[in-house]
């Protein structure tokens, strides 16, 4: 089978994809700061947040959304290097290690995102922080949390060891 335009740089999944959620997630929640383990599971709650109660969802429901759990923490990690070389995200050290906040040129950026995907992903982050405006950051995540260990037994299996770094 002949791949379609093999010279074009991957946007579906890339790190690209993942910074703009990952900027248009920490200018929802600015000042607000964020470890890795908690943007990657707020990544997977902007993505499907029709799972969660929230908007309607920005990737289709198919079976193996589970599955993105597995390989999304190196694509958040990744999309966070690139992010900081365009100075859109900030590293800032804490006593539980590294945690990221949006940089002040985020505002601007997202502000310019206008295509159907971003305005809904603006919507699915603005859903996010007023959840965690309600119930806190911990209370949120933890929720979150809890129907991901849900959706990751019923992926791996009852009778399998897994453990998702989250």
């Amino acid at each position: 089978m002949d791949e379609v335009a093999p010279d074009l740089p991957r946007l579906f999944n890339s790190p690209l994809e993942a910074g703009i959620r990952a900027v248009t997630i920490l200018e929802a929640l600015r000042p607000m700061t964020l470890d890795l383990a908690d943007l990657v599971v707020l990544d997977h709650a902007v993505v499907h947040s029709g799972d969660l109660g929230g908007p309607h969802s920005l990737h289709p429901a198919v079976p193996g959304r589970k599955g993105e759990l597995l390989v999304r923490r190196a694509l958040v990690e990744e999309s966070l290097i690139l992010m900081r070389r365009f100075h859109m995200v900030l590293v800032c050290p804490s006593d539980e290690g590294l945690e990221y906040r949006a940089s002040d040129e985020a505002a601007a950026y997202v502000e310019l995102l206008e295509s159907e995907y971003s305005v809904r992903l603006k919507t699915a982050a603005g859903w996010i922080a007023e959840e965690i405006a309600l119930k806190g950051k911990a209370g949120f995540l933890g929720e979150v949390r809890m129907k991901l260990d849900t959706w990751t037994t019923a992926f791996i299996g009852p009778n399998e060891q897994g453990t998702l770094l989250l």
